[in-house]
């Protein structure tokens, strides 16, 4: 798996803080951008709005990564977040003859006896499909047999206030592992570039010191209601 953030909105900090002052400013918004507010100010701004809970000033922001090499599982998963744009690997107009992968969960691939079957049953879907496609089975047709295991590239864009939710559900221990790797390793980068906008981003235990699982919490913080 590999995650790389492409692009993202030019100037966060100043189009976020840009939002914020005009909720409370009389001056209009393009004077605001063009005040050349000194960082440490738009900083200190933007710390007490998302402090207090203000997060839609951070839709106006957002983020395009790059996430390689997961696989139907998790970008099955990934889709799910509706506030966001994505553009995925088409099975359909892609033939997988010549390169085919695909993801071995870490509990078959530490387990010798199945880790081999596994293998070997991946192989033989990939030497089917390559019949087929070479006996004139249209890709779209032959992909039929793909397992979910089979790898994708997809493209996803956010805004920084869906980017926000998608990190708190998918950093949590309760994610699947595969989804919640990607999203730390999301999470890592946002973090490291970009850390006034994202300080508060991740799992609620680690953020506010508490699981809002309920009976369903994994354990390693307390619920809400304790």
């Amino acid at each position: 798996m590999k995650v790389i953030l492409l692009t993202h909105t030019k100037d966060v900090l100043r189009a976020v803080y840009t939002a914020a002052r005009t909720c409370y400013s009389a001056d209009f918004p393009e004077e605001i951008w063009n005040k050349n507010t000194p960082l440490d100010k738009q900083k200190k701004l933007l710390e007490k709005i998302l402090k207090s809970g203000h997060y839609s000033v951070l839709e106006h922001v957002s983020f395009t990564f790059a996430v390689e090499g997961i696989s139907r599982v998790a970008s099955h998963q990934l889709v799910r977040h509706r506030i966001a744009s994505y553009s995925q690997q088409s099975q359909r107009y892609v033939n997988f003859s010549k390169k085919y992968s695909y993801v071995v969960p870490p509990t078959i691939k530490k387990n010798e006896k199945f880790k081999e079957k596994y293998e070997k049953l991946m192989k033989n879907i990939h030497n089917l499909y390559k019949e087929m496609v070479n006996e004139g089975i249209p890709p779209e047709d032959a992909r039929f047999i793909f397992p979910n295991a089979t790898t994708t590239n997809i493209i996803v864009t956010m805004n920084a206030r869906a980017l926000h939710n998608f990190l708190r559900l998918r950093c949590c221990m309760r994610a699947q592992w595969e989804i919640r790797k990607m999203a730390r390793m999301m999470l890592n980068i946002l973090k490291k570039e970009f850390p006034i906008i994202f300080k508060n981003a991740g799992p609620t235990c680690e953020v506010e010191g508490y699981c809002p699982e309920g009976e369903f919490s994994c354990g390693k913080a307390p619920t809400k209601r304790n």
